[in-house]
């Protein structure tokens, strides 16, 4: 990663190689197509922050945060705080390893605390090749599974 890695918004200028994006084959159970992701964003205005990971002139991946949603793991918790974190993260087959996963959790968790928010959350598919070793390096710990069979990080911003 160089220090040109930035987070920019979707724009007509830059969304055909969001969509262009691809991870891995063997990743692509865990995470969906961007072009989902913008999809879902533009029906979830209130909530989503899509973002692509840009370096100088190149996508290099793909974030999405979503900021103040109950989660359906709360459900049975009553006076559970709504959520803040990050909904999709996906970098470019040829640029995993290179810093730019943990740059934009990084960015995600820095807008969090600049919305006021004290902890970051993430849900994941387990399996071989899935991204929970990623998220426990970075300090999200593992709260459990959910009820559609994720598996429920938190990491405290406080700290």
């Amino acid at each position: 990663m160089t220090a040109t890695a930035r987070l920019e918004a979707p724009t007509p200028d830059n969304v055909l190689a969001a969509c262009a994006l691809e991870v891995a084959p063997e990743q692509k159970r865990f995470v969906a197509p961007v072009a989902q992701s913008l999809a879902e964003a533009y029906v979830h205005p209130e909530t989503a922050w899509p973002r692509l990971i840009c370096d100088g002139e190149r996508v290099v991946g793909f974030v999405m945060a979503f900021f103040g949603v109950p989660f359906d793991h709360d459900a049975h918790t009553p006076g559970a705080p709504p959520r803040s974190g990050l909904w999709r993260l996906a970098v470019a087959a040829g640029e995993q390893g290179k810093g730019y996963g943990r740059f934009a959790v990084r960015a995600v968790n820095e807008e969090i605390r600049r919305r006021g928010g004290t902890h970051s959350s993430v849900t994941w598919h387990a399996g071989e090749g899935g991204p929970e070793e990623f998220y426990l390096r970075l300090g999200y710990r593992r709260l459990g599974p959910t009820e559609d069979g994720e598996y429920l990080g938190e990491l405290d911003l406080t700290r």
